[in-house]
């Protein structure tokens, strides 16, 4: 399976997450959904900052260009929020897998979809 599919059937399909991208540890861009435009530089942020809860929550993150508050994380998830939107952000092994959610999705919905894929490609090794 390749990693736009990954994005398209496992992620986007759901109707759970709105936008969505996976990543490398280096930032580089795995996949995305159509009109996501994540930058690496944003990544390596987010990943630089991940058990930082402190900083996170000071500067929130940014992603495709728009800033979102810190709500809380762990080992490894992020969520923030803006608005009626937010993200759930998942780290794995070698991957990042971001994903926006937007009304009248609710963040548990978009919070299930993406730890399944993202523990599954923990499971895998990536």
């Amino acid at each position: 399976m390749s990693w736009q599919s990954y994005v398209d059937d496992q992620l986007l399909a759901t109707k759970a997450v709105t936008k969505a991208a996976i990543a490398g540890h280096d930032g580089t861009i795995w996949a995305n959904s159509e009109g996501f435009s994540v930058k690496q530089d944003e990544i390596k942020t987010i990943l630089a900052n991940f058990g930082d809860s402190e900083k996170l929550a000071q500067n929130g993150l940014t992603i495709a260009g728009s800033r979102y508050i810190f709500l809380s994380s762990t080992e490894h998830v992020i969520r923030a929020k803006k608005g009626a939107s937010g993200l759930h952000v998942m780290k794995t092994v070698q991957a990042v897998i971001i994903c926006q959610y937007e009304e009248p999705v609710r963040p548990e919905q978009c919070a299930t979809v993406t730890e399944k894929l993202g523990e599954y490609l923990i499971t895998v090794g990536y």
